[in-house]
């Protein structure tokens, strides 16, 4: 595993750690919109993410990280897969890559692929280094509603159906993140027209 970089963490992102290793839920800011998530080894975790979204079971979610080696206990890329999950891309991309099989389930919505993306965001980023893991992400709004730009937003949303919600500026990135088959590269959602949103 590659070693973390030295970061000064705050009491919020400690907060936020401790609760995800008692396997909270919480939402926090990403490239684009605020997401919500927990670590992906508990399942009943997963589960309230999905209610919580109210989207169907077999829907699958989208699991961020850090660096690559904090996906691997999930992932069985092809060298395809790898070689584009490690490309350099001016945008969040999420990309389907090959299952591991114990992955399989609320995860993959009983898939043999999952949906994953490396993430910079410096929150985003932080979590996924600090728990030594992989985070849950998915919008933070339920199915069909428009996506959530602010702490404050996510807090008046989603109440005490989360267990915290950290601060932090989004990306500059308008929207979600685009989807990729890694396996051949079709997309299968677009990204958003580019624009840099003030912070």
């Amino acid at each position: 595993m590659v070693s973390p970089p030295q970061m000064f963490s705050s009491i919020h992102s400690r907060k936020a750690c401790a609760l995800l290793e008692r396997g909270g839920v919480i939402a926090y800011p990403t490239e684009g919109v605020y997401g919500i998530g927990c670590l992906p080894h508990y399942n009943p975790s997963v589960q309230r993410v999905i209610n919580i979204k109210g989207r169907p079971s077999d829907a699958g979610l989208i699991l961020i990280a850090a660096d690559i080696s904090l996906l691997q206990e999930w992932i069985a890329p092809t060298a395809q897969e790898r070689e584009n999950l490690l490309k350099a891309v001016d945008y969040p991309t999420t990309w389907i890559v090959s299952a591991q099989p114990s992955a399989r389930g609320l995860l993959t919505g009983e898939r043999e692929t999952i949906a994953v993306r490396i993430t910079t965001h410096p929150v985003a980023a932080e979590l996924s280094w600090l728990t030594g893991s992989a985070l849950v992400s998915t919008s933070a709004n339920r199915t069909g509603k428009r996506p959530t730009k602010t702490a404050l937003t996510a807090r008046l949303r989603l109440g005490k159906a989360v267990d915290y919600v950290i601060s932090g500026a989004l990306g500059n990135w308008p929207g979600a993140s685009e989807i990729r088959i890694a396996a051949n590269n079709q997309v299968l959602r677009p990204r958003s027209p580019i624009h840099l949103r003030a912070i």
